[in-house]
This record gives structure tokens, sequence and C-alpha cells, in this order.
């Protein structure tokens, strides 16, 4: 019914326009008991094959939503009624921002992808962290910061500008995703210099504060071999948890679309089924540095069954979508989930963190 009935129409569209609408009625749905079961009812899915364990922490399946979707934290019991096996809202940063000027999301149909250049709009982490306080949720919830969408916070003032977020959400979130690499700012700089990396991370003493909750670095999927085997030596100094694979990217490399809707989009992060298989390199690239011993959630072009088998057998331990949602529906969670529930028991695996071994079968 999606596919032929509800995209068409929210297709209709601009992007942007169609993501707040989803947004504000997620948000009502989240806020509703009835609503709640009604969609656990059609979207829910469970099974014991699915459920792993990391950071201490339960995930009843490994399909998460990917930051960028909640941007403010209002959807969660939706989010989690829908299928959910744990949630990621954000990019949260210091101070809020309405972000850069509309349009800024684009649709290009013939990629099943997006370009977006939101701005890091969001309320700011003191508003944020009031609604994480109250939110009720059985799965994971993470926060994805970030700094502050303003080109006047560089250098020390950038890195205290994380901090301030970081502190204001370690006693509240389950994980914590430190985004070094949003390209949609003003100022268009990241944190994926080594050296600026290397004291953001010194700065949030992740390696000395043993009560924090587990951190990890959101990569992005531009990065060269080189660039992020320098990156992942830094991290590991510093005790980093595990990785998120990956960020959008600024480039626009083997597109169907027209260069004419390239041109109109413009500026912003390329994201969905045009960074698949980069993304699918990156994680397991990362898989390799880390001998396996690190999580890693998968993120990037995920909107099949098939492209979650292919990022679970490239390392991935989890994965996330959000522009899967886009163009297949809130039933790709719950279709994902039993598709590879059904795969892992045709193949005689025993249980999802198992699901490499199926390349010695």
């Amino acid at each position: 019914m999606y596919k032929q009935i509800v995209r068409p129409f929210l297709f209709r569209f601009t992007s942007d326009y169609a993501h707040e609408a989803t947004i504000k009625f997620a948000s009502t749905v989240s806020k509703s008991p009835a609503l709640l079961k009604v969609t656990n009812s059609f979207f829910g899915y469970e099974d014991p094959v699915l459920e792993q364990n990391f950071f201490g922490l339960k995930f009843p399946n490994p399909i998460g939503l990917a930051a960028g979707f909640d941007k403010n934290g209002t959807t969660i019991s939706a989010m989690q009624n829908l299928g959910f096996g744990f949630i990621e809202i954000g990019s949260i940063t210091a101070n809020s921002s309405t972000g850069n000027p509309k349009p800024r999301s684009f649709r290009l149909q013939k990629d099943k992808s997006l370009i977006n250049r939101m701005g890091l709009n969001n309320d700011g982490v003191q508003t944020i962290s009031r609604r994480l306080k109250k939110a009720k949720a059985d799965v994971p919830i993470g926060a994805n910061i970030a700094k502050t969408h303003n080109p006047s916070i560089v250098g020390e003032k950038a890195i205290l500008d994380y901090k301030t977020s970081f502190d204001m959400v370690k006693t509240l979130a389950d994980y914590i995703t430190v985004n070094i690499s949003c390209p949609n700012t003003t100022e268009g700089k990241t944190f994926e210099d080594p050296e600026a990396l290397n004291s953001l991370l010194t700065a949030l003493e992740v390696k000395k504060d043993v009560s924090l909750p587990p951190v990890l670095i959101k990569f992005s999927v531009d990065l060269s071999k080189e660039q992020l085997k320098e990156l992942i030596e830094i991290c590991e100094t510093h005790a980093i948890r595990g990785y998120v694979a990956t960020n959008t990217s600024s480039k626009r490399e083997n597109l169907q679309s027209s260069p004419r809707v390239i041109k109109n989009a413009g500026n912003g992060g390329l994201s969905g089924q045009a960074i698949k298989q980069k993304s699918t390199e990156i994680i397991e690239q990362i898989h390799t540095l880390t001998n396996g011993q690190k999580t890693i959630i998968g993120v990037g072009g995920v909107s099949s069954t098939i492209d979650a088998i292919e990022k679970l057998m490239a390392g991935a331990n989890l994965l996330q979508i959000y522009t899967g949602l886009v163009y297949e529906g809130p039933g790709l969670v719950r279709k994902i989930n039993r598709e590879l529930t059904e795969f892992l028991k045709n193949a005689g695996v025993e249980h999802v963190y198992h699901i490499r071994k199926i390349k010695d079968l």
C-alpha cells in the first residue's frame, strides 16, 4: 500500500514538507497509547535469533533508526513500536539551530537516494535532554552529537561546544555517537582531521571516565583507506567502543539521475542506494582494522534484506536505516527482520551474531 498509495502522495510534496509531516504524525502517534498499540500490531516482529547484546545493552533486533530522521527525540515511542531494535536521535548540538534555508532536502528517485543540506537543525541539547529524561523505551536510545551550526565556533570553542552536549546526554543516553563528519555546515569543516579528532577525544575524556555510556565515532563515507586507518588508530588510543559507518557523501559519483536533477539539488550530503557499496567497503575496512573486536553500526543504502545481509557479512553488528524508509515505507523494518530470520534459519545459523559463518558453509 505504501508504494502504491502513500509514497506517490507524499512525493507530490517537497522532500522537506514530507519529512516534517511524517515527524508530526509520528510525534502524535508517540503520545497515543491506542495508536502505539495499532502500530505495533502491524509492524512489530520478534524472534530470539535476532537478539544481541553489546555494551551490556540488549538489542531485540539489529535494525535501528539512523540519526537525522528524528533530530529532536519526539518520535521515540512510535519508532520503537514500528519495530526498530534501537533508535539514534540527533544530531544534537549545544545550541539550537534552524539549520540551512529551505529547500534543503531533495529526492534522487532514479537512485533511491536523497541529498540533504539540513544544517544540523535541532532544538538544542537542553531541550532535547529534557525529552530524553521523560522518554520511555524498551530498546537502546543513542544520542548523536555534533558541533553547533555556527562558523564562528572553531578551535577550542568547537571542542567546548561538543563537550557541552556530551556532558548533558551522557547520563541520559544508552550510547553516544560523536558525529565528526557532518558536511552540512556553513564552514564545511569536520573533526576528521587527525589532530582535531585527537584534541576532541582528549577533551571528552572518554578513556578516563569508566562511568560513561559507550562512545562511538561516526565516519564519512568519503574517507580513503589511509585516512580511515589513521583515524581508527587515534580512536583506539582513546578506548572508543565502536564505530558508525557511514555518514553521507559530498561526492556525486555513479548516479543515474539526470545532471539537471543533480544540479538543481545542489550541495549537501548524498544518502541511500547511491552510497551503499562504498559504505559496505568502509565497514569491511573497519572490521579488518579492529580485528573484528569493535562493534560496528552499518548505515548507508539499506533498503532491502539483501542490503542488510551484505553489510552484516562485511562486519557490521548492527544496522541503521533512514533513506530506505522514504522509498520503501515503514514496513521495511518488519520485512528485513522477518526475511533475515528466515535466511538465518535456512542457512542453519542459530543466531544473527554468527552470520559471517555462512561464508564457510
